[in-house]
């Protein structure tokens, strides 16, 4: 097991931030850790990597618990935090021989270890450049090839890629899919396109309390019974008259005339559409299957609209 929470919780004066969670990651697995802004999410990778304590409860890393062996921890786990601190008036190369000694890399296998980062994280052209003069997307880089230096066996990223532009989002994903195919990862983001495409499991947590532990799929009802149905009308109807047919069990008006059915996927419910429509005179102008969003889950469970 690469990482195991067990209750735990973190309380600031009378503010419960972190509040009893717990959840366990496994050796190889890319996990998304969500939730909106005020969470937890920050302040659990902060015990997870031995910055803060936790009030109660526990958090191991390989095995490691990160209050008694916090050394230990620390040598197996790579961080980049949300703000990516760096040393903006070091060269890129110097500042990843700094960070790699720091871990006690040394010699040939330190100057390895550099060369392999600057080559996999694209910074070939600008490892002999100040930090401070790189862009947002390459600062970003360096935070990651400093957090893979030393070969972690855990990586967690916080906000990995926030203020990015579209373009430097696309490679910044490819970048934690291609270091971390031997790794176990946490990351946290608020981009729901990210989660889809790097994860195959979400941990979703909200005032400090977990809500969801599931994979992708099953949170977009993949593997369930369940099928949603977007229906378009030229003009206005009658809700309650689309829940009394046979297999819709609700709905919801997404837009105006626009109306997703949640539908028994057991039942064909689009005859008793097309004869709603006919018997009542209304005209269908679409029909169509569609899975239910992440987006849509995620603020179902964190109080969203």
């Amino acid at each position: 097991m690469s990482v195991r929470v067990k209750n735990l919780t973190k309380i600031y004066g009378e503010q419960k931030v972190v509040d009893d969670i717990s959840f366990e990651v496994k050796e190889g697995e890319i996990v998304g850790f969500l939730g909106p802004n005020g969470a937890g999410k920050s302040t659990t990778m902060k015990i997870a990597t031995c910055y803060i304590p936790p009030t109660s409860g526990e958090l191991a890393i390989n095995g490691f618990n990160v209050e008694r062996d916090a050394l230990k921890v620390r040598k197996i786990i790579g961080y980049l935090p949300e703000h990516n601190p760096l040393y903006l008036d070091m060269y890129v190369h110097e500042y990843l021989g700094f960070i790699g000694s720091l871990h006690q890399l040394s010699g040939k296998r330190l100057r390895q270890r550099v060369a392999l980062m600057v080559e996999m994280c694209g910074l070939t052209r600008e490892q002999n450049k100040i930090i401070g003069t790189l862009s947002k997307g390459y600062r970003q880089r360096v935070g990651l090839a400093q957090a893979l230096v030393h070969d972690p066996a855990v990586l967690i990223l916080d906000e990995p890629t926030t203020g990015l532009d579209p373009n430097q989002l696309v490679e910044i994903r490819q970048l934690i899919r291609e270091t971390s195919q031997e790794k176990t990862v946490i990351f946290s983001t608020h981009i729901m396109q990210e989660v889809q495409a790097l994860c195959d499991r979400v941990i979703i947590i909200n005032q400090g309390r977990l809500v969801a532990d599931s994979l992708v799929s099953a949170l977009q009802g993949e593997d369930s019974n369940i099928i949603y149905l977007v229906a378009e009308f030229a003009e206005s109807v009658d809700v309650g008259e689309l829940i009394a047919i046979e297999g819709v069990l609700d709905v919801a008006e997404q837009q105006k005339n626009q109306y997703i059915l949640k539908a028994d996927a057991n039942h064909d419910v689009r005859p008793g559409i097309f004869k709603f429509a006919t018997v009542n005179n209304k005209v269908l102008l679409e029909m169509r299957e569609e899975k239910q969003s992440l987006e849509n889950v995620f603020q179902k469970l964190t109080g969203g609209r």
